[in-house]
C-alpha cells in the first residue's frame, strides 16, 4: 500500500463514515482484514465475524445512529481521526457519543487494527445535530468541538 496522502486519507474517512452510516455489519466488515483486531472501548474483538456480532448488538441497542468522522492526522499506512455520533436508547434517552480512532491499514488497504476511545454525553432531542448520513455537499466539514 501507498501511504497516504492528504486526499486519500480524507477519502478513506468519508468511505468508513457513509459505511458505518448503512448500519449493515456485513458491509461494515468488508473494510477490515478478516483478521482485523479491535479495542472498542473496553472491548477487544479479533475478526470480520466477531466484527458483525459487536455491531449487530451495537446498532440493536443505539437506535437511529448517524455519525460524523473526521480526519486528525495521518503518516504511513495509519490514520487517526476524530467522531461524533448521536443515537438513542430504547427509553428514548439521546445521546451524543465524543471519540477518537487510531487505524492501521494492510497492503490490500483494509484496517487491520481500529482502537476507538468513546465518551457519551445525554443529550436532548431538541439539541441533536445529525440527522442520518452526512449530504455531499457537507463531506469534508470538520465537527464541532461541543
Amino acid at each position: 500500500m501507498e501511504p497516504f496522502t492528504l486526499a486519500t486519507a480524507t477519502a478513506k474517512v468519508q468511505s468508513a463514515e457513509d459505511a458505518w452510516n448503512t448500519r449493515d455489519p456485513e458491509r461494515v466488515s468488508l473494510g477490515y482484514t478478516p483478521d482485523s483486531r479491535w479495542r472498542n472501548r473496553d472491548t477487544f474483538l479479533t475478526g470480520r465475524d466477531a466484527i458483525v456480532a459487536f455491531l449487530r448488538d451495537k446498532w440493536s441497542r443505539e437506535l437511529d445512529y448517524a455519525l460524523r468522522k473526521s480526519l486528525w492526522t495521518f503518516g504511513g499506512d495509519h490514520i487517526a481521526v476524530r467522531f461524533q455520533y448521536e443515537c438513542r436508547d430504547a427509553a428514548g434517552q439521546w445521546w451524543r457519543s465524543y471519540g477518537n480512532e487510531l487505524w492501521e491499514f494492510a497492503d490490500d488497504g483494509l484496517m487491520r487494527r481500529r482502537e476507538a476511545s468513546i465518551n457519551d454525553v445525554r443529550i436532548a432531542e431538541a439539541d441533536r445535530r445529525l440527522f442520518g448520513p452526512r449530504p455531499p455537499e457537507e463531506h469534508g466539514r470538520d465537527i464541532p468541538l461541543r
